[in-house]
């Protein structure tokens, strides 16, 4: 009798959708399919200012790791998941972006400003439960989505992408809490 019950508790934990994660009362589910690969959520946080929670993200790899530096200097398919947790105008969100991107680009940043400014003119206003996805593909660029819809693009060059994924897991992110979280350090 218990075998049995025990076997019909697996089959319905197996039936039921795989989340990985939850943060903030955001499920993460624990892959995501990026083109013909199943990337694996490598970590979720909570990003704060001051005492509100403005969002939440999950990164997904196609090889995990809890080194910042090593996954921005990788080329593989990676993926920001970003859900928001109250409205954001579009100049909140990319002034954010774009100080962290300033902070960790350096030297490159001059050279890099132009596909800042692109990335940043498809950036729209976000509500409370949109979300907004930074995929970079290897060949491709960095792809902005959003479930508000707003313009979709892809901003080419891996030294582009490096820089933003920085933002989050750089030396200098925008909250080190943050970074641990994504990392699967929490």
């Amino acid at each position: 009798m218990k075998a049995t019950l025990s076997a019909a508790a697996l089959c319905l934990l197996f039936a039921m959708p795989a989340f990985a994660k939850e943060v903030a009362g955001v499920n993460y589910p624990d892959t995501a399919k990026v083109e013909d690969k199943e990337l694996k959520l490598n970590g979720v946080g909570l990003r704060k200012k001051v005492v509100f929670k403005v969002y939440t993200v999950g990164l997904y790899l196609e090889n995990p790791s809890k080194d910042g530096a090593e996954i921005v200097a990788s080329d593989q398919i990676k993926r920001v998941r970003m859900y928001m947790l109250r409205d954001l105008d579009k100049k909140t969100i990319t002034d954010a972006i774009s100080d962290g991107f300033k902070k960790n680009a350096g030297a490159k940043l001059a050279e890099l400003k132009p596909k800042l400014d692109t990335f940043n003119a498809a950036i729209p206003d976000l509500k409370k439960g949109d979300e907004l996805i930074l995929t970079y593909i290897p060949g491709t660029g960095t792809k902005v989505q959003s479930t508000k819809g707003g313009q979709e693009i892809a901003v080419e060059g891996k030294d582009f992408a490096d820089s933003l994924f920085s933002v989050w897991l750089g030396k200098d992110p925008v909250d080190g809490g943050l970074k641990d979280g994504m990392l699967g350090k929490d």
